[in-house]
């Protein structure tokens, strides 16, 4: 009995200290006077042509298109707001050390089924750059990156769609990370759905 006491003390005090550990993660990024809005986030599906193709709040990501793999592209109108509305004259003044610079896209794919196991399932997860700064004016900035690469093209579960009538329906996952001019760290996360399949090739 005092064996399986201290054993569920243990756990409560290990619960605890990652507690503790995350608490603190929040509060690190929780510091700016900011907050990061994304008014909305589409694809835009990569054609033969080289160009890039029409933007959709779903996006259709096609496995193949005459014989060639084309990556798609993620396009976000993204901006900040003040955390408390009342900024002047009783709130916190905003400088320009407020404005936020994002540096970095994390996108992470998710089936609605729960079968989730990346190179299986669901392409790999990643990261990728992008650079947009926020302007204190709250003007939506765009901020254009890669949601489908070109790899995950020729890896499965992708690759083998080019020989089966089949579509793998996905919410892509897509975190933005950025900091403010003093180094406080500011994420948020925006969905789109993104079905794979391999679509015919255009006319």
């Amino acid at each position: 009995m005092n064996s399986l006491r201290q054993a569920i003390t243990a756990t409560a005090l290990l619960g605890a200290a990652a507690a503790g550990v995350s608490c603190g993660d929040v509060v690190r990024q929780g510091s700016s006077p900011v907050m990061i809005l994304v008014d909305s986030l589409q694809g835009i599906g990569g054609t033969s042509s080289g160009s890039a193709g029409v933007q959709t709040a779903v996006l259709n990501s096609d496995v193949e298109i005459k014989g060639s793999i084309f990556n798609d592209l993620g396009s976000a109108m993204v901006r900040i707001v003040p955390k408390n509305i009342n900024t002047t004259p009783s709130g916190p003044l905003l400088t320009t050390n407020n404005e936020v610079t994002i540096t970095r896209v994390h996108v992470n794919y998710r089936r609605s089924d729960g079968q989730n196991q990346p190179g299986v399932d669901v392409p790999y997860p990643f990261d990728t750059g992008a650079t947009a700064t926020l302007p204190l004016t709250g003007l939506a900035v765009p901020l254009i990156f890669e949601l489908v690469r070109h790899d995950a093209k020729l890896e499965s579960p992708l690759i083998d769609l080019r020989t089966k009538f089949a579509v793998i329906n996905t919410v892509a996952e897509v975190t933005l990370y950025g900091r403010d001019a003093v180094g406080n760290v500011i994420t948020t996360t925006a969905y789109i759905p993104v079905n794979f399949a391999d679509f015919g090739d255009p006319s």
